[in-house]
């Protein structure tokens, strides 16, 4: 019993963590799943999914609340997004079991070093909440971002919270806590349609579960809180963390490092 209460303290705790980060610039399965894949030893990965699935809504959910209302959110252009990504990650998650997805791994890493140098070198990027798009037409380029961004979250994953923060960045001109609240949106709607999924077919430990989503919730909420006080110029530098982090990653899973 002390073994199993000691292990869910320790889920709980990284929990908290993913949350946090992950209310700012995204990339909280980067901390939350690999915990739960090495404590959550003989539990099948699906399983171990669904019930992180539970936890990853329920903090998403509580730094979009905290989010709406403090910063300005697009909810025409967003919603468009966060429909077709819901959508398309269903599609994405159905052509994962007949493509292989490591054929995509190069090519993100590519574009994630591409997206770190440009916003490490471009200072003001995201600086300036300045949308560029015609309102009328907002809703078509998010239908488009939704499409593509979400099949690629369904059929491989990593990296989907900082590509759509870019996206809101680079192509909509919102700045990052704009881009971050809007990416709040999208990301709610596929982790749903996934939690969905797992939640019918029975992968989903839900003592593990609601303990995790309760703490990943109270990280959200103080990441979110942070990230309004001190403003875009931390969820920058954050965003770059995060970013790097992935990168670091994917780097060593394609040339098959170990560390």
């Amino acid at each position: 019993m002390e073994h199993l209460d000691a292990t869910l303290a320790l889920l709980c705790a990284f929990a908290f963590l993913a949350g946090f980060v992950d209310s700012i610039v995204g990339g909280g399965g980067l901390i939350q799943l690999p915990a739960m894949l090495l404590l959550l030893k003989g539990v099948p990965v699906p399983t171990v999914l669904g019930t992180g699935k539970v936890s990853s809504v329920a903090g998403t959910a509580a730094a979009l609340r905290r989010y709406a209302g403090q910063v300005p959110i697009r909810w025409q252009a967003v919603g468009a997004a966060a429909v077709a990504a819901g959508v398309f990650s269903f599609l994405g998650a159905r052509v994962v079991s007949l493509l292989p997805s490591e054929l995509l791994r190069p090519l993100v890493l590519g574009l994630l070093v591409v997206i770190a140098i440009y916003t490490f070198w471009r200072k003001d990027f995201g600086s300036i909440h300045a949308p560029r798009l015609p309102e009328s037409r907002e809703p078509y380029y998010g239908v488009l971002i939704g499409v593509l961004i979400g099949f690629y979250d369904g059929f491989f994953g990593p990296g989907t919270g900082s590509f759509l923060l870019f996206a809101f960045v680079g192509v909509f001109g919102y700045n990052f806590l704009s881009a971050s609240a809007s990416a709040k949106v999208v990301n709610v709607a596929t982790n749903l349609t996934a939690l969905a999924y797992f939640a019918y077919t029975g992968h989903i430990l839900w003592q593990v579960a609601l303990p995790m989503a309760a703490c990943n919730m109270l990280g959200s909420s103080l990441g979110a809180r942070t990230a309004l006080k001190q403003g875009v110029g931390f969820v920058r530098v954050l965003f770059l963390v995060v970013v790097g982090g992935i990168i670091l990653k994917l780097g060593a899973d394609t040339f098959g490092l170990h560390f």
